[in-house]
């Protein structure tokens, strides 16, 4: 038995180290291949389809048979119902997830699904995007809020839920809608702006170490972290940080011109449950309630721009997973009792 067992191992590793040399080999022919596009795909997935299938699937688990059939001749009468209501229709509802990042580089995928639902939305449509973020650059939000402002331009009506989080960039993006939800414990806010940075000056002077930076432009470089750093500098500096929170409150009243600015853009955030009552937000509710509520009536589409692998990755992941699983295969079958 132990002669076996010994024998796996040895077989085990002679095939991992083959699988690993070939999925090498893969890679590196792949990687010299030029891939003819970069772009992702879109995806489209039905949700009040989903939903459906689930709640169909409950009922007949749940349901005797005879309380099912009576079940399903009432969602046949439904359906006959719908197909003769399709031309009064309220339209459809589009959902997207938006989970930003410092950098908010998930705008790239963000202007791809808004560019699909402009080109496809009809009177009557619906868009609900659920923002998780708690800001970041200014460059980056100011597109991401950008980008839902064109289905504003496109008066499509736009509906934003906060889960978890919509503060300072999140909530940039978050005030562009007509209604926004947030569940009760969800933060919400932060309408400031903050920047920092260290300063190693005084220890590359201790080391006896030389930093130069030349500029042209008195305030090209404001504050430096390897420089010394001047009072002029500061203020410059401070001001603009200044110039930035005026364009955030603009911005923020803008679309919520009944907001106490003086009493909310102060840096600070609060929970859901607090923010309606200073207007940040209209009503306490989760994405999940508002999807159920609206796929009710109307038929709700997730929509997910999702870039391409490129296929070395691919090929190298299947190569991990292959070799994970002959070697777990052969510990098992091998193992000592």
């Amino acid at each position: 038995m132990e002669f076996l067992y010994e024998y796996g191992m040895f077989l085990a590793k002679a095939v991992t180290i083959v699988v690993a040399i070939v999925a090498v080999i893969i890679v590196v022919l792949a990687s010299t291949v030029k891939h003819k596009s970069d772009k992702g795909e879109l995806r489209i997935t039905n949700l009040s389809e989903e939903l459906e299938v689930l709640k169909h699937g409950l009922k007949e688990e749940l349901l005797s048979k005879k309380q099912f059939k009576a079940y399903e001749k009432q969602l046949k009468a439904e359906e006959k119902a719908k197909d003769k209501a399709a031309d009064t229709s309220t339209g459809k509802v589009f959902v997207i997830d938006f989970k930003g990042s410092i950098d908010a580089a998930e705008v790239a995928s963000l202007r791809e699904e808004i560019s699909a639902i402009l080109a496809i939305a009809e009177k009557g449509d619906e868009v609900v995007v659920n923002v998780e973020s708690g800001g970041g650059m200014v460059h980056g939000y100011g597109l991401a809020s950008s980008q839902l402002d064109r289905l504003r331009q496109a008066d499509i009506p736009l509906t934003v839920c906060v889960d978890k989080v919509a503060a300072s960039g999140g909530y940039m993006m978050a005030c562009v809608a007509n209604k926004i939800y947030a569940a009760p414990f969800a933060i919400v806010g932060s309408i400031g702006v903050v920047a920092q940075l260290p300063n190693f000056n005084r220890l590359l002077k201790k080391h006896e170490i030389d930093y130069e930076q030349h500029t042209a432009g008195n305030f090209k470089r404001t504050l430096t972290v390897f420089g010394e750093n001047s009072d002029e500098g500061r203020q410059k500096f401070q001001e603009e940080l200044e110039e930035t929170h005026v364009l955030f409150k603009a911005f923020v009243g803008k679309y919520r011109p009944e907001l106490d600015l003086v009493k909310v853009a102060t840096g600070e955030h609060w929970y859901g449950q607090q923010a309606i009552e200073l207007g940040l937000v209209d009503a306490i509710s989760t994405s999940d309630d508002v999807i159920m509520s609206l796929a009710a009536e109307r038929t709700v589409y997730k929509m997910r721009y999702q870039v391409r692998k490129k296929l070395a990755d691919k090929i190298a992941h299947g190569a991990s997973l292959s070799v994970n699983a002959i070697f777990n295969r052969l510990i098992e079958k091998n193992r000592p009792m």
